[in-house]
């Protein structure tokens, strides 16, 4: 049989080739939009390929983007990987300390950048020093780079389990943490993203990637989208107005986000009845869907794929998608089904372990920490010494979790964030999601409070939707019929707002930190 390495640029090539005429479309923000198409995606990317090279960039050399969605951010991917380099998307909301290790750490020796992060760049260019070109993406000079080339270059060819994109954890403790993906675990990805078990990609799809793309390679949608020759809409706002517009607008049939950017639509539709006509999925991860927010989907006719994954496993592992019997299904039993982080799918191996490292039993009760192996799994992070997996590959992934007998995985909580009370596990995301189906309840969350009986008891911190008067006694009786009464939380506190991580999830350790003197019944 031939032999051909499986090297990213081949998934270009293809839509280039097979799907040319295929629209990418960037809507600015100033308002304007730039069309082009996946064969000018492959010229213009050939073009910064050889701008690369008159800079003196080589194949291993790292180049960061700060940047948000957009055509020219899908160009920089491609165009470094083609040229041999290793593209490395930095999250711009992280903090400045963050950045200047990130990019120190990583040795980047070009950053193409938005001009809405001018500020930040002149702030930390001091601070950075492999840095040696910064390109505007937005204020002419990323076009004046590629207009002096004629794009006329053949991708570097290597092996395949060479690198191609570098990624940082964000996570809340400690320095992030760099996961380098190869050409080979990154197509792997692209096939298991773009395939029935996950998305079920192909031409018709029309494609909003909400979740940027300096996050988690923005789940691997821009190497899934070509490979399927996907349309591809990008956004460099983040704003619900202008995303449901643009789902209007260019007829899009998938869009992908975090929980928070389907709160901020919900909000948008009741305020002016504006709905997106079109879309018939949205895959929902970074944090669990709350189930309130499933259901409103399903209402709508939009079918929803709960993602499960994270950085280190190039993100997306596992997905709910409807099983063989969903039609003949409740309405409750649809809803449990999709509030799972979903199927075991073909590459990927889970297993749950018990605190003396016992392999749990799949009977969907017996939780433990998730672990999970496969080909698209970190096995070390960049620069590190030692691997971070255990003999047998097994990357344990921080989180608490149960197997069902079906194949399906649940994901119950962060281990670190788990609530322990007289001996037994309260789920701070289940506790959290179900107060957020309560009427008056934009957001929530739950966190272990120091008890001198029980160790640790639930203090649960709501947001209101704006002009709600619900009460705290309305919440808990809204619990009762979701949630075990020992699960309960002791007390519950109106707050302006919750603290984020970069990515959009609840910052636990800040509200740990906050609230660490409190006493329930205070």
């Amino acid at each position: 049989m031939q032999d051909f390495e499986l090297r990213v640029p081949r998934l270009l090539d293809h839509a280039a080739r097979e799907h040319a005429a295929r629209e990418i479309v960037s809507h600015w923000a100033d308002g304007s939009e730039t069309r082009t198409n996946w064969a000018g995606i492959a010229r213009d990317a050939k073009k910064l390929a050889q701008a690369l090279e008159k800079l003196g960039i080589t194949p291993g050399d790292r180049v960061a983007t700060l940047a948000m969605n957009h055509h020219h951010h899908l160009i920089a991917w491609y165009g470094t990987i083609g040229m041999g380099g290793v593209i490395h998307t930095i999250n711009p909301r992280l903090f400045d300390e963050q950045l200047i290790y990130i990019a120190n750490h990583a040795e980047d020796r070009v950053l193409m950048y938005d001009k809405a992060f001018q500020p930040l760049v002149d702030r930390l260019k001091p601070h950075w020093t492999s840095i040696e070109q910064y390109i505007c993406f937005d204020d002419g000079q990323f076009e004046s780079l590629l207009a002096a080339e004629d794009g006329n270059y053949t991708w570097i060819e290597g092996g395949e389990r060479e690198p191609c994109m570098l990624c940082y954890t964000s996570g809340t403790t400690g320095h992030p943490k760099g996961v380098l993906y190869t050409h080979r675990s990154t197509l792997l990805h692209a096939m298991h993203a773009a395939s029935a078990a996950v998305m079920t990609l192909s031409a018709r799809t029309t494609m909003l990637p909400i979740v940027p793309l300096f996050h988690a390679a923005a789940w691997g949608l821009c190497f899934a989208a070509p490979l399927a020759g996907c349309k591809m809409v990008f956004s460099q706002v983040n704003d619900a107005a202008v995303l449901c517009g643009l789902m209007n607008r260019e007829r899009v049939t998938l869009a992908g986000g975090v929980p928070t950017v389907w709160l901020a639509l919900f909000q948008h539709i009741d305020a002016t009845g504006e709905q997106p006509a079109t879309v018939e999925q949205i895959t929902v991860g970074g944090s669990a869907a709350p189930r309130a927010m499933i259901a409103r989907f399903l209402d709508m006719g939009i079918q929803v794929i709960h993602l499960w994954g994270m950085t280190e496993t190039s993100p997306v592992a596992t997905a709910a998608t409807p099983p063989p019997d969903w039609d003949a299904m409740s309405r409750d039993a649809q809803l449990d089904m999709l509030q799972r982080q979903g199927s075991i799918p073909f590459g990927i191996e889970l297993r749950v372990i018990d605190d003396e490292d016992r392999e749990q039993p799949r009977d969907g009760l017996s939780s433990g920490r998730l672990q999970v192996r496969g080909p698209w799994i970190v096995q070390r992070y960049f620069g590190a010494a030692e691997d971070a997996v255990d003999a047998d590959n097994w990357f344990d992934t921080g989180d608490v979790a149960v197997l069902h007998p079906d194949g399906t995985m649940q994901i119950t909580d962060r281990a670190k964030d788990v609530i322990k009370s007289g001996g037994e596990w309260i789920s701070s995301v289940d506790l959290e999601n179900a107060a957020v189906g309560c009427p008056g309840v934009a957001e929530a969350a739950a966190i272990g409070i120091a008890h001198p009986k029980w160790d640790e008891r639930p203090l649960l911190l709501v947001v209101r939707k704006p002009g709600s008067t619900v009460t705290p006694a309305e919440i808990t009786a809204h619990l009762a019929n979701h949630v075990a009464k020992w699960w309960l939380p002791d007390d519950i506190l109106f707050v302006d707002g919750l603290p984020h991580t970069a990515t959009g999830k609840l910052l636990k350790t800040e509200l740990r930190a906050r609230y660490k003197d409190y006493r329930c019944g205070n």
